[in-house]
C-alpha cells in the first residue's frame, strides 16, 4: 500500500513491490494474480484504515456544518501525517495513467464519487433538518468541498504542512451558506 501510495499505480514497478514485500515475482503473482489486483487490494486496505470517507464523520451527532468542518480537519491531519506518504492515495495514485490503466482510474473515480455522494447526503440531511436553507444547492456545495479535499491532497504532496492544510479547510468553511 505504501509503495503504491508514494509512487502511484503506474510508476510503481514489480521490483518496487517485491522489494517492499520481501517476496519474489512468482510469489506476488501467485498471491495476487497481477499488479492491478494487488493495487485494488491495497486501496481496499487503505480505505479500511484511513479516514477518507465521510461515513466516519456522519455517524457523529454534529450539525451539517460541524460535520464538514470536522471532516476537513480529519483530512488535513491525515494527509499531513509524517508517518505516511502525504496526500490521499485515492486522489493521487492513479490520476496520470495510460489507457491501459483505465479500469484502475474508474475504480478510484468511483471511490471519489462515493465521497462526494456522502457529503451531499449529509448536506441534504442538513437541509431537511432545517440547518440550511431549503434552496441550498447541496450538489454544488458537495462538489466544492470535494474539490477542496482534492486540492488539500495535492498541497500535501507538495509538502504543505498540517497548519497550512488546516487553514485551507478553515478558509473553505467561509463558503458555508448563510444560515436559515
Amino acid at each position: 500500500m505504501l509503495v503504491f501510495w508514494r509512487y502511484g499505480y503506474e510508476a510503481t514497478s514489480l521490483n518496487d513491490l517485491t522489494g517492499a514485500m520481501g517476496i519474489t515475482p512468482p510469489s506476488l503473482y501467485t498471491a495476487f494474480g497481477d499488479k492491478e489486483r494487488l493495487f485494488l487490494e491495497a486501496v481496499e486496505y487503505y480505505l479500511a484504515k484511513k479516514p477518507c470517507f465521510f461515513e466516519s464523520i456522519v455517524a457523529e451527532p454534529l450539525t451539517a456544518k460541524e460535520s464538514i468542518r470536522s471532516y476537513l480537519e480529519v483530512i488535513a491531519i491525515s494527509q499531513s501525517d509524517p508517518n505516511q506518504p502525504p496526500g490521499c492515495m485515492v486522489v493521487t495514485s492513479a490520476t496520470n495513467c495510460t489507457a491501459a490503466s483505465a479500469h484502475v482510474q474508474e475504480v478510484l473515480a468511483d471511490y471519489r464519487g462515493q465521497m462526494e455522494a456522502g457529503i451531499k447526503d449529509r448536506l441534504d440531511r442538513g437541509v431537511r433538518e432545517g440547518e440550511m436553507a431549503a434552496d441550498t444547492d447541496t450538489a454544488a456545495l458537495a462538489s466544492f468541498f470535494v474539490t477542496v479535499i482534492h486540492g488539500m491532497s495535492t498541497q500535501a504532496r507538495d509538502k504543505a504542512g498540517r497548519e497550512k492544510l488546516l487553514a485551507i479547510g478553515a478558509q473553505a468553511m467561509r463558503a458555508w451558506p448563510d444560515p436559515v
